[in-house]
């Protein structure tokens, strides 16, 4: 039985060739013509394909189109210019970086095209994994031919999601001193603000401009653009070893952050730093997916993507009878959206009072009764060290060294670093 595919290859020079090998093709059909990614998507929705094949500048072609088609089970083909194929920084790495990872030539004979998109939806979706590339010196076109080695062991990057719920509990301020103190071990880490409710890592850290670094990389995701290089461009340097990735200037700018240009933006970050922490915002119902247009931007999508791919999630939460019943609901919240996810749990301001004489004892008791939460870091309240550090826009390393909260942060560094150098390259 033959493969119906979708072609949509309009306006390149070798269209009318790439027609003809294509209806020569052997085990394939095409039952449609498209002229835009708009088209394509509304034959996809129709169920009337299993694959498509596309040109590679196909306007308005974006990672959220493949990764909408992969999930209606639509195999993804691309074809190039023959000039360009294996050219370095090209059309094919530009394509490879938007999830595309069947990229043939546009000369491609009728068999080996017809064989390439049989295996194609054998196979199914794409599985792709990164690894780090050895610190922030990324290998670019000036430098490709004679490259520096690794500042850091080669390995597989990772990721860490700060994550909590509702309340201000201080999620960005234990992701802006938890990167700190990695930076200060000399481990290379980006610091990325991924809360489109109210991200304010910028802000803590003094950087009050209005350019958005991950939106800036969102986009270059979306139009397959983004890479190392690009990610290093678009994250500003603190110091060495801390590049930081600034949020959203406003909450009403969240339509920016589509869930497929995230993701994508996480997998670069990967090969950039051994290292990515990530300030999530609170929220992650994901209602809004029921909705009748399942191409529609989910404010929450960035959140949920973020906690999805996140080799480890810190839940943080507060010191008080509120934050810790907050805390006990979300770290079974997120359970529930994230099956499989690696928790380190957080309690944030812990000072006596409202939990009695051993604040630290009775909020792990709670967890360990009612989260089922064995162990957790617990964060004294020190307040004038927090102020200290916003005032001056400063990370308590640099604003506080002495203070009790920054030792707290040290050790949760230490224990955070511990994990990352105990995974096998």
């Amino acid at each position: 039985m033959s493969v119906p595919v979708l072609l949509a290859v309009t306006g390149a020079p070798w269209e009318a060739d790439v027609v003809r090998r294509t209806e020569g093709a052997p085990g394939i059909r095409i039952v449609r013509r498209c002229v835009d990614v708009a088209d394509v998507m509304a034959a996809a929705a129709s169920g009337q394909a299993r694959a498509v094949l596309l040109a590679d500048a196909l306007p308005r072609l974006s990672s959220d189109a493949v990764a909408a088609l992969y999930a209606r089970g639509i195999a993804v083909l691309a074809l190039v210019d023959p000039l360009e194929t294996g050219a370095p920084f090209g059309a094919e790495d530009r394509l490879s970086r938007m999830g595309i990872e069947r990229i043939l030539p546009a000369d491609v004979s009728p068999a080996d095209l017809g064989r390439a998109i049989s295996e194609a939806v054998e196979a199914g979706p794409p599985v792709t994994s990164s690894h780090f590339a050895g610190g922030f010196v990324p290998l670019s076109p000036e430098n490709a031919g004679d490259p520096q080695p690794p500042a850091f062991p080669q390995g597989t990057g990772r990721l860490v999601a700060v994550w909590g719920p509702t309340g201000a509990p201080g999620r960005t301020t234990v992701a802006v001193n938890l990167a700190a103190e990695l930076a200060a071990k000399r481990v290379p880490t980006l610091l990325a603000d991924v809360d489109v409710y109210g991200g304010t890592v910028a802000q803590m850290l003094g950087m009050l401009d209005e350019t958005s670094g991950l939106a800036a990389a969102a986009r270059s995701a979306s139009n397959g653009s983004l890479d190392m290089v690009m990610l290093a461009r678009h994250a500003r340097e603190m110091n060495p070893h801390l590049l930081v990735l600034t949020g959203l200037s406003r909450a009403d700018r969240w339509t920016e952050l589509r869930p497929a240009a995230v993701e994508a933006i996480w997998s670069t970050a990967r090969t950039l730093a051994p290292i990515t922490v990530v300030d999530a915002g609170f929220c992650i119902e994901t209602d809004e997916e029921i909705s009748f247009d399942s191409l529609a931007p989910r404010r929450n999508g960035a959140t949920v993507v973020t906690l999805e791919e996140a080799d480890e999630v810190v839940v943080v939460g507060t010191a008080d009878p509120v934050g810790l019943t907050r805390l006990i609901r979300a770290v079974h919240d997120l359970r529930a959206v994230v099956p499989s996810v690696n928790t380190r749990v957080v309690v944030n301001r812990l000072r006596s009072g409202s939990l009695g004489g051993s604040p630290g004892d009775a909020a792990l008791d709670a967890l360990r009764q009612y989260a089922g939460v064995d162990n957790a870091a617990l964060l004294p309240y020190d307040l004038s060290a927090a102020d200290t550090a916003v005032a001056h826009g400063r990370s308590l390393a640099e604003a506080a060294k002495s203070s009790k909260l920054r030792k707290a942060f040290q050790q949760l560094a230490t224990a955070v670093a511990n994990d990352l150098h105990s995974v096998p390259a």
